[in-house]
This record gives structure tokens, sequence and C-alpha cells, in this order.
């Protein structure tokens, strides 16, 4: 059983999916199965990070970006990509750092995430994007 989720997104951040995928789930009353979850794209990841604290997601946000910055940075200059605009290199190399794919565990129809976990799609890019999850229960 599969799912494509189509997520918009409104520049660099996490974008929390857990209800999206908790209710695909639900409705088609899954017992149990191991969720593979893959993101479609170079330039976006997948983790599983905190969703209690909204400091938490702002912060790995900006980490990331201190990390990896824009292609004008004069710590960049090394880049030669940069036709796409000075974000683009940089969102693949953190697309490179991070998960692409996740594998998460369902039990009784429910995903087996931990207590303060969530799903999140991590957007690398500036402007706003469509990002194409596909979802596979097995």
């Amino acid at each position: 059983m599969h799912k494509t989720f189509s997520i918009a997104t409104q520049g660099p951040g996490l974008y929390e999916i857990t209800p999206q995928i908790a209710g695909w789930l639900r409705r088609d009353m899954v017992a149990e199965g191991v969720l593979t979850l893959f993101i479609q794209h170079t330039s976006a990841s997948l983790v599983i990070q905190e969703n209690a604290d909204p400091d938490v997601p702002r912060d790995m946000s900006e980490y990331f970006h201190r990390l990896v910055p824009p292609a004008d940075d004069p710590s960049m200059c090394y880049l030669r990509h940069t036709s796409e605009g000075v974000d683009d290199m940089p969102a693949h190399i953190k697309a490179a750092l991070l998960p692409v794919s996740l594998q998460i565990p369902v039990l009784d129809g429910e995903m087996a995430l931990g207590n303060w976990q969530g799903i999140f799609v991590f957007e690398h890019r500036r402007r706003p994007h469509r990002r194409d999850i596909i979802a596979m229960l097995r």
C-alpha cells in the first residue's frame, strides 16, 4: 500500500507532516508493518525531530544555515553550481548530510514514534516549493 503526499513549503525550515501520515494510516486501518517515507527531491530532507517545542525546529534550521551558508557567503567561494541561486548548492549539500528516507514501525495502526517525536520535511531552499513524499507500508 502506498500514497504520495504533496507538501507546500514557504522557505527554509521544518514542516511537520506527522498528522497527514497518521491520518492516512488510520483511514486505511493498517494494523502493523514498516512505513517507508521517501522525499523525491535533492534540495530537501526528511527528519524525525522533537515536535513539542517550536524552538527545536527553529534551532535546527539555524544550525544547518550556519553549517552550510548560502553560496554568496565568503566561506563558500569554492562552489561552482550557482546558476540556480545562492541557496541551491547549499541545499544539495544539506540534503546529502540529512536523510531523504525514513523507516518507522507501525504497531496497532499507529506509528511507533517516541513521545516527543514528529516527522518533518526539512526545506533547504529560500522560495516556496511543493515537495512530494512517497509513503509505502509493507
